[in-house]
């Protein structure tokens, strides 16, 4: 996959709100399936059969980020990538679940401690 202008990004994670915002959906369900079957206490969600269900499409979902060439980084919470160049400097564009647009960055080599808004 290429690279991402922050304009092509910006785009994408658009794109792509809806599934991110299903992923975080079915996150806290199959944790707390997960977590009822575990005790066997009961949930309204169901039991095993929802639990795998879940964990089914959250897998062909992280696979619909990934196609689109952004890089899912993070399960919880949520984090995802847009590889990307700034001056000649390869860096990742950053979105962290709860931020409202993608106005961060942070260079390849540093990882998310290194993160800085966009300019």
């Amino acid at each position: 996959m290429g690279l991402f202008t922050p304009a092509e990004a910006r785009r994408e994670l658009e794109r792509l709100r809806p599934v991110l915002d299903e992923i975080v959906a079915l996150r806290a369900d199959a944790a707390e399936l997960s977590a009822a079957l575990s005790t066997g206490e009961p949930t309204g969600l169901g039991g095993l059969a929802e639990f795998k269900a879940a964990q089914a499409r959250l897998d062909e979902l992280m696979s619909t980020v990934q196609a689109t060439g952004a890089e899912l980084k993070g399960f919880a919470p949520l984090l995802v990538d847009f590889p990307s160049d700034l001056d000649g400097v390869p860096v990742l564009l950053c979105w962290l679940e709860g931020d409202e647009g993608l106005d961060w960055y942070h260079r390849a080599d540093l990882g998310f401690a290194g993160r800085r808004r966009l300019p």
